[in-house]
């Protein structure tokens, strides 16, 4: 009973024969065994050496460095855009009830911009990793004079 009854059916079958033939032959015989077991949709950057491990004339160094903080940047940038869409999403779905039952979600997205604007915020558009370095440092050295940033200019004791 295996190719059909009529001619019509006939047909149909020898026609799906014809184009999904060489298609399945190519794919079972050559892109399957070839196949590697490889998660091509991730690539992975190996960790270097950040800014503070460079030493001042290895450009080489510098520009990895860079590359990484870029990396690290568009990485953030990304985190920051779900936190954002899911406090979104949650005032959408909850509507009057929202101020209760978003607001973990939105502390989460405020502490995460936070630190965001802590590490990123001033650059420009074309800060790299060494402003961003000494963005950090200018940042610990008031915090050693006068507390944290935001308590005012009073000397600590």
């Amino acid at each position: 009973m295996g190719e059909g009854r009529n001619p019509m059916e006939r047909f149909k079958n020898s026609v799906y024969n014809i184009l999904d033939g060489p298609v399945t032959l190519f794919r079972e015989k050559i892109v399957v065994p070839n196949q590697q077991n490889y998660p091509w949709y991730h690539k992975k950057f190996r960790r270097v050496p950040t800014i503070d491990e460079c030493y001042t004339d290895d450009v080489v160094c510098f520009h990895e460095a860079n590359m990484q903080f870029k990396r690290d940047k568009k990485v953030d940038n990304e985190i920051l855009n779900i936190l954002r869409q899911r406090f979104e999403d949650c005032v959408l779905y909850e509507g009057h009830d929202a101020k209760e039952k978003c607001t973990p979600i939105y502390q989460q997205y405020e502490d995460a911009s936070t630190n965001w604007f802590m590490k990123y915020g001033d650059l420009g558009a074309y800060g790299n990793v060494r402003d961003a370095y000494m963005k950090q440092k200018h940042r610990m050295v008031w915090e050693r004079r006068y507390g944290p940033v935001g308590t005012g200019m009073t000397p600590k004791k």
